[in-house]
């Protein structure tokens, strides 16, 4: 089981067992029984909803992201999430965190003898040397081998709880304090009880009904694949967020050809041992010196499935649900009218390659479901690279950057004039290979590459794109709905080892003896005059679009993660705190906030939402913008260690399922699905703003990943992906023109500035 001993390493979300092969899912889910980063523009989403609020200013001070209820056609859903992957914290973690408080409660004595009893069995069977049959496959063909299924701890995961109505409001309420005056926040309060004693309650009840019902899945997968499928923005910048891996330490392996030569290889490798039931488990170890050892392996392997996840809770270790993993490989988001479905064809054995414009296919697993020997998927490849074929007039990749029901009528034309078959290919390739003919000029240019790049060399829809430049900088960008960031950075952490530590070919290999220009197919369009004008409007509305766009970073250098931790604050809640105190200077006021935490802990987990924006931040930020002069060192201190305390109890509630954002669009996609009247709860202005997420935040930090981000998920909002590292804190800020982005960072660098030299205990001017 891969051990996860930092809490910060990982934090997103899940899907739902896969449709039978080759068939669409409109569900998402094995139409998820009965009834799935962040959202975007209003009535609601996961990382921002609803209205803009303008306001002007500038920076002072300066120095140099199932119950199936059938929703009405007419529902209006909230926009979906985007963003990195997911947050801060992994909600094992926070689950471990409240499993140590517990550690005095007691196991039932039934159930504590049951469990004994089994482990004494299950040491006898070790000792006998019980072993398990593994597939007579080349070991080169897998990552590893583990002794413990994939999936064993899957179906005794716990189940996503329902938060209790009460709990709800008051959480509500809380985020909405430091974003209304007390009038506002008067009525408010009146329209949340109303609705806390009223239909919200019947609403609870009819959820908490529908999800004893389903105990198969989690009450928000529904709703939540609803709410990303039936989003009609375009998915790009909208919702696909990007991760850049790191460098190969041996420079001589990041040549293009080598690193997709390598990094296709454990692609595939990653495939093939998740297929094989062969890949370590997800599992957060809190004790990894007990857990994570070969000893316990043997064990908790012969546990039943029904059971496991009670065994490896016993020695302080947390399964994450693992159910999206299969939507990584030959899956795509097919753009239909009002409602898009996710496609996978496991049978499929082709890869797809993009250069220049260009679609290209070749098989990378045999008959057999071999995978082609390395030496010939680079020969495969070098064909690619070396293909002089001019870039198509009309490059067909634009279309997947389009308004989803205008990409949906252009597919069904692209259908009816005889693309059928090609277009089938892209759907079920093993995934999307982009190779670009350009080096990386610096990071901001290497963001803009991996969020958007050029629209022509890139197919938005697949699952994921692994995107290699001329120098072999490699990076991916993965489309948000079929899950969160869990499985992509498990497969990012994984190829990223594979490649580096155990490369399929060396700058001496020399690609096989055969004939590429037979195995590799170039994919031709058939373009009508209605097709050709559609993806010159296509690439119109992209180039504008990324114009627009404004991407900048900072790193600061002054601290990070091991300074913070010495002094008993989090790393987490003092990014946080930066960026709530940075908004505060550039433009005088506290705006909704959203910070994606993952509920990975739970079966079919997404995410839950933390909202860093509180009255603890407000006043901290107060103090040290409008009225530093007025507090002493110690004084700021202590303003500091309240919202670390603070945000650490948010980030644990969200991370047990204890938010109050889920539940609340929970409730409202309920209401709209019976066809329910929407509660004025749901139409007061401060619900909506709320939901409006001016500041969008994700973070994460893994040895594989250089740098990530997403686009804003309102026009006039920040996009924040950071990663606070040991000893120092990077920040990927997007924007667009209502808002200055580079301002903002020089705040958020001189709010990190202060707050670390007062943790220091140095005296502070203005």
């Amino acid at each position: 089981m891969k051990a996860l001993r930092n809490p910060e390493f990982y934090s997103w979300d899940f899907s739902p067992p896969p449709p039978a092969t080759g068939r669409p899912c409109a569900e998402g889910a094995a139409a998820v029984g009965a009834g799935w980063g962040t959202p975007r523009h209003p009535p609601v989403r996961d990382l921002a909803h609803s209205p803009p609020v303008s306001s002007p200013g500038g920076c002072r001070g300066i120095s140099p992201s199932p119950c199936r209820a059938k929703a009405p056609p007419t529902a209006e859903l909230p926009p979906p999430p985007r963003g990195l992957v997911s947050s801060s914290r992994t909600g094992a973690a926070a689950i471990g965190a409240a499993a140590r408080e517990r550690r005095g409660r007691r196991l039932r004595a039934s159930d504590a003898g049951i469990m004994a009893a089994r482990r004494q069995l299950l040491l006898r069977r070790a000792a006998a040397g019980w072993r398990r049959g593994y597939s007579s496959a080349s070991a080169a063909e897998y990552l590893h081998r583990s002794i413990v299924p994939t999936m064993h701890y899957q179906k005794s995961l716990p189940r996503l709880p329902v938060p209790k109505l009460e709990d709800t409001i008051t959480r509500y309420l809380n985020a909405q304090k430091p974003l209304l005056n007390d009038d506002q926040f008067r009525k408010t309060e009146e329209l949340a009880h109303h609705f806390e004693k009223g239909i919200g309650r019947e609403l609870h009840e009819q959820l908490v009904a529908q999800d004893n019902q389903n105990k198969h899945t989690s009450y928000i997968t529904g709703p939540w694949f609803d709410m990303y499928l039936k989003a009609r923005e375009p998915v790009v910048l909208n919702f696909n967020a990007f991760m850049s891996f790191n460098p190969d330490p041996k420079s001589e392996y990041n040549d293009q050809l080598i690193r997709a030569t390598n990094m296709t290889v454990s692609a595939i490798r990653f495939m093939k041992t998740f297929r094989a039931g062969l890949l370590e488990p997800e599992v957060f170890h809190l004790n990894p010196e007990k857990s994570d050892t070969e000893t316990f392996k043997k064990i908790i392997r012969f546990v039943p499935s029904s059971l496991s996840w009670f065994g490896a809770y016993m020695v302080n270790a947390y399964p994450l649900d693992m159910s999206q993993y299969f939507r990584l490989f030959n899956s795509t988001r097919l753009p239909k009218l009002n409602r898009d479905e996710l496609y996978t064809d496991e049978k499929a054995k082709h890869l797809l390659v993009l250069r220049n414009g260009n679609f290209y296919i070749f098989d990378v697993l045999d008959r057999d479901g071999n995978m082609l020997k390395p030496s010939e998927i680079q020969a495969h490849l070098k064909y690619i690279l070396s293909d002089n074929s001019p870039a198509p007039d009309f490059p067909l990749g634009y279309l997947s950057s389009e308004n989803r029901d205008t990409w949906a009528l252009l597919r069904k034309n692209l259908l009816d004039n005889g693309n059928e078959e090609a277009l089938q290919k892209v759907d079920s390739a093993v995934f999307c290979l982009s190779l670009d003919d350009f080096p990386i000029k610096d990071f901001v240019h290497l963001s803009h590459t991996m969020l958007h790049g050029d629209g022509a060399n890139r197919w938005y829809d697949k699952s994921f794109n692994l995107i290699i430049t001329k120098d072999g900088t490699a990076g991916i960008n993965f489309e948000h709905s079929w899950g969160d960031g869990v499985a992509v950075l498990r497969f990012q952490n994984e190829v990223f080892k594979d490649s580096t530590k155990a490369p399929a070919i060396s700058p001496q290999s020399q690609p096989a003896s055969v004939d590429s220009s037979r195995a590799v197919q170039k994919l031709d369009f058939k373009l009508n005059d209605a097709l050709k004008a559609g993806i010159t409007k296509a690439k119109q509305k992209f180039d504008a679009s990324v114009e627009a766009l404004s991407l900048n970073l900072i790193q600061f250098h002054e601290g990070g993660k091991d300074l913070l931790k010495k002094k008993k604050v989090s790393p987490d809640a003092v990014a946080q705190l930066a960026f709530q105190m940075a908004f505060f200077r550039q433009y005088d006021q506290t705006v909704a906030t959203y910070e994606s935490c993952s509920t990975a802990a739970f079966k079919h987990g997404r995410t839950e939402t933390i909202r860093p924006a509180s009255i603890h931040t407000k006043k901290c930020s107060e103090a040290f913008v409008r009225e530093l002069s007025k507090h002493s060192t110690e004084e700021l201190q202590k303003l500091i260690v309240e919202c670390s305390k603070y945000h650490g109890r948010l980030t644990k509630e969200a991370a047990m399922g204890q938010g109050f954002d889920r539940h609340l669009f929970g409730l409202r996609y309920l209401a709209l699905s019976k066809g329910i009247a929407l509660p004025d709860f749901y139409q007061d202005q401060a619900y909506a703003r709320l939901n409006h997420n001016i500041i969008s935040t994700s973070t994460l930090v893994s040895p594989a990943v250089q740098l990530g981000g997403f686009g804003p998920v309102v026009s006039d909002g920040f996009g924040v992906g950071y990663q606070v590292h040991d000893d120092w804190i990077g920040c990927n800020v997007s924007s667009y023109p209502t808002r200055n982005g580079k301002e903002y960072l020089q705040c958020i660098y001189k709010s990190l500035e202060d707050i670390f030299n007062v943790l220091k205990g140095k005296k502070i001017g203005s």
